[in-house]
């Protein structure tokens, strides 16, 4: 009796250990996971992915890029990470496109980002915070080095969250590529936990249905929005950390009567916006004037995309999400929840909300954090490359499949 009973129990605690061992979602797979096959590999990734989807118990690993960049010469890096070294067609050959990058932190979470936007044909523009550590600007540094496409903004700025130097990194950004031999024909402009969530292909071909017009979504501004103009925003950095505060006195009225109008910060402009924005009067007065607002970059864009003589101008209004994907605390009704956890009102994305990305019809999706939720970053883009092979029209190199076969 009792040679049953201890059988009983040993089962039962064995059943207890596998079932920790393999549905801990916080576990990493075995370190001899790396000695693997690239057939166990691709079966264990894409298996995770499929599992994520269907809101099963899944393994999540400690994955970053497999070669640092540090260790070795750019073209070895190139090949063991996987960049796309050619153009994939003459589409997109004809219709370069520029983006401006905003980082101040999480370089691997940037890493993925650029390597999943990265095509040869276009050209990208990175501004790091000044206030970032000196580890993180060299890291940037010798990642852009790699690029003859790719540099660090001429003029950086120290950022504050919803201030003037937000909106201004953006800018320093532009004046440098617009000067670029790059014929690019959109400027998109991101920070660094944006992912896309559509290939280059596609993003051109969305971009080439607006024919020319700008993308900047916007509204006349909602209640809660017009103190933002109305009254004079000061900037303040110290040891308490940086921020902008509101302050009692009144704004004068926009420059050259310009009706001030709301919107999002993240754009697609052509370049020839891009030209009236850096030279007309109107956006120079405007950007002056915007200097003690609050969250200059909400306003900035759209306003002047509503002037009726702007290269590319529209006055019908347009969705935010044809650019991002964003889950807002206050629209959890209509999206059904963040599965991962909300940071100043949006959410920060976790492989529970894979299915709703992957549904999305927005070009980018905001915000990703490649070190607390990797398995989302990595089906991201295990998905998007393997959409982007499938659409090249020339021959795919071995090396640029993330996972091979």
């Amino acid at each position: 009796m009792n040679f049953w009973r201890y059988c009983f129990l040993a089962c039962t605690l064995l059943s207890v250990v596998i079932f920790v061992r393999f549905y801990n979602s916080h576990l990493s797979p075995p370190k001899s996971y790396e000695k693997l096959n690239s057939s166990s590999e691709r079966y264990f990734r894409k298996n995770a992915c499929n599992r994520a989807l269907e809101e099963k118990p899944i393994f999540l690993w400690e994955n970053i890029l497999p070669s640092p960049l540090r260790s070795i010469p750019c073209k070895d890096y190139l090949t063991q990470n996987h960049y796309i070294t050619s153009p994939l067609s003459e589409e997109e050959v004809a219709f370069p496109l520029a983006y401006v990058m905003v980082i101040h932190k999480d370089f691997d979470t940037f890493e993925r980002l650029f390597r999943a936007i990265y095509m040869p044909q276009n050209v990208y523009c990175v501004h790091v915070d000044e206030k970032a550590p000196a580890e993180f600007k060299e890291s940037v540094r010798q990642l852009l080095s790699c690029f003859q496409n790719a540099f660090i903004a001429s003029k950086t700025e120290s950022v504050v969250y919803a201030g003037i130097s937000r909106l201004q990194a953006d800018l320093n950004c532009l004046k440098d590529l617009f000067t670029s031999e790059v014929p690019w024909k959109y400027v998109i402009n991101t920070c660094g936990q944006d992912f896309p969530l559509k290939t280059n292909r596609e993003i051109v071909q969305h971009l080439k249905g607006f024919k020319g017009k700008n993308i900047t979504p916007g509204v006349l501004p909602p209640d809660h929005a017009i103190k933002r103009t109305k009254y004079v925003h000061q900037e303040h950095t110290g040891k308490g950390g940086s921020f902008v505060k509101k302050t009692s006195i009144l704004k004068t009225s926009p420059p050259h009567h310009l009706t001030i109008y709301f919107g999002t910060a993240y754009v697609a402009l052509t370049r020839e916006f891009v030209d009236f924005i850096l030279h007309d009067k109107r956006a120079i007065d405007l950007l002056q004037w915007s200097k003690d607002t609050y969250s200059p970059d909400e306003h900035f864009w759209v306003t002047l995309n509503r002037i009726s003589d702007a290269p590319g101008s529209r006055n019908q209004e347009i969705s935010a999400t044809s650019l991002r994907a964003v889950k807002w605390i206050f629209q959890e009704d209509i999206h059904k929840g963040c599965h991962g956890h909300y940071w100043r009102d949006m959410c920060v994305y976790g492989p529970g909300d894979l299915k709703w990305l992957y549904e999305s019809s927005s070009m980018f999706a905001n915000k990703l954090e490649l070190e607390t939720y990797p398995l989302t970053v990595e089906c991201l883009e295990l998905r998007i490359r393997e959409k982007t092979l499938n659409q090249s029209e020339v021959p795919v190199e071995p090396d640029w499949y993330l996972l091979q076969e």
